[in-house]
């Protein structure tokens, strides 16, 4: 089983609790408008894993809390990512998911399957008019965290970092999490 991946972040303070592995997978049938990947919207080949090595890897990552899976849309990948995800919570990490689906519109077998590995999910469509900044782990207020487990719950979201700035060693930036828009605005002019 494999999973189309845009991009993979070993490590992150600012997409759920603790430090985490971000995978940011390819295809989204939504398209919000305003959305901060639009280059994870298309349902086009860009990083075929496989789910036992990325599995392995995200395991072997020291000191992470969990794995994120953002997107694009998690749950349009939804079989693999269970299968990631059991095996990470074996391991003993926790599952963050951000998706832009209601929880009520998650019926489908697979997505209900997902769920049910699933520690915490961000759930409800980006809307642009309804930006927010402040909001732990949301860019939207119309957007809900939902507690799925005991694991976590509303105290986690007091100590959030609410944007990061990587820079990879061929010197590309990658800016993650929620900034406000003079933050963003900076970053991407500078």
């Amino acid at each position: 089983m494999r999973l189309n991946l845009a991009r993979t972040l070993p490590r992150s303070a600012a997409n759920g609790p603790g430090e985490r592995f971000v995978l940011w997978v390819q295809g989204c049938p939504l398209a919000c408008p305003g959305c901060w990947n639009p280059d994870t919207w298309a349902f086009e080949r860009r990083d075929l894993r496989s789910v036992e090595d990325l599995a392995a890897v995200i395991v072997a990552t020291e000191g992470i809390e969990g794995v994120t899976f953002t997107g694009g849309e998690p749950f349009a990948q939804a079989r693999a990512l269970t299968a990631l995800a059991e095996r990470v919570r074996t391991a003993g990490l926790s599952v963050f998911v951000f998706t832009g689906y209601d929880l009520d519109e998650l019926s489908r077998p697979e997505h209900l399957a997902l769920l049910a590995v699933t520690d915490v999910v961000v759930a409800g469509r980006y809307v642009e008019s309804k930006r927010a900044t402040g909001l732990a782990w949301r860019g939207s207020a119309n957007q809900r965290v939902h507690f799925l487990s005991d694991r976590y719950g509303p105290a986690d979201m007091n100590e959030v970092a609410e944007v990061e700035f990587h820079v990879d060693s061929d010197g590309t930036l990658t800016v993650t999490g929620f900034p406000d828009a003079e933050l963003l605005a900076f970053a991407v002019d500078e």
